[in-house]
């Protein structure tokens, strides 16, 4: 029996992403960098989230960076090799990296057409939307119809956070400094999400439990929002109030949650501490 053919389309998006381990012939997943020091590690290569959270909790200075352009050319060669006639390149919202930047320079350079998608978003909401647009083309669909699928379910992605200080964005232009300060006023914890690509302060309060009580309640309303909702909860160190956060939410809406560490070049902006829900929407 021959192998089977390859899709026509192949995803491509980066380590931000997020995603849980498994095998998923038509997506590839680039790496983008973490530094310390003189050193450069790759995210999920060389590098984890658990290890970037003992290096930050030792004080040393971690900073990140986005892919070369070369290791995206690479990654579209690759597809190109092993069949593919088109890409569909996915990634971090442009506004957080210049990821996809860098990705619009690649593909000047790729042996095949390459369409660059800004999902707007980050973790899960753009694994998600990465995963749904390997599905439709794995299924067949054109390069126009894998795009619009992740254009689509990263658009119904919400991603909300609390984080345990918001030092880290802020050192990371993630977040300004008027911001960032909420979190030293009166010990108030601010409640984040990701919308249109930037990072906000959606709420305050007051301590760490109310944080995640209405961490789950603005998830559950959203779960209800949505037609065929997905779920997946973050965390950097600690996973158990990560776990203990998707039992809650399988209770609450039916729908079992990916629970998963966040990338370490998230988990280098957000800090130790973490704890984020995704939810998106299959069925854009």
């Amino acid at each position: 029996m021959s192998p089977a053919k390859p899709p026509a389309v192949h995803v491509v998006t980066d380590s931000t992403a997020s995603l849980p381990p498994g095998d998923r012939p038509s997506l590839s997943v680039v790496p983008l960098q973490v530094l310390v020091g003189d050193e450069t590690f790759l995210e999920g290569v060389d590098v984890s989230p658990d290890d970037v959270a003992a290096r930050i909790g030792s004080g040393q200075r971690v900073t990140t960076s986005q892919p070369t352009p070369h290791a995206l050319v690479q990654a579209y060669e690759a597809a190109a090799r092993a069949g593919a006639r088109s890409v569909v390149s996915i990634h971090l919202s442009g506004d957080l990296s210049g990821t996809v930047h860098a990705a619009a320079l690649a593909a000047t350079r790729s042996p095949i057409p390459v369409r660059v998608v800004d999902s707007r978003t980050v973790a899960m909401g753009l694994g998600f939307a990465a995963l749904a647009a390997a599905d439709s083309a794995a299924a067949g669909a054109t390069i126009d119809e894998v795009a619009r699928r992740a254009i689509g379910v990263a658009d119904s992605s919400r991603a909300i956070f609390m984080v345990d200080s918001l030092e880290h964005l802020r050192r990371g232009g993630r977040l300004g400094a008027a911001a960032a300060a909420l979190g030293t006023v009166l010990g108030v914890r601010p409640l984040l999400a990701v919308r249109d690509g930037r990072i906000e302060v959606i709420q305050k309060v007051r301590t760490r439990a109310a944080a995640v009580e209405r961490l789950v309640h603005v998830a559950v309303e959203s779960v209800e929002r949505r037609a065929e909702p997905e779920l997946a909860v973050h965390f950097l160190g600690d996973d158990a109030a990560a776990s203990e956060v998707a039992e809650r939410l399988l209770d609450a809406t039916g729908v079992r949650a990916a629970v998963t560490p966040v990338s370490a070049v998230v988990g280098v902006h957000a800090g130790p501490g973490v704890l984020a829900i995704v939810v998106a929407d299959r069925a854009t």
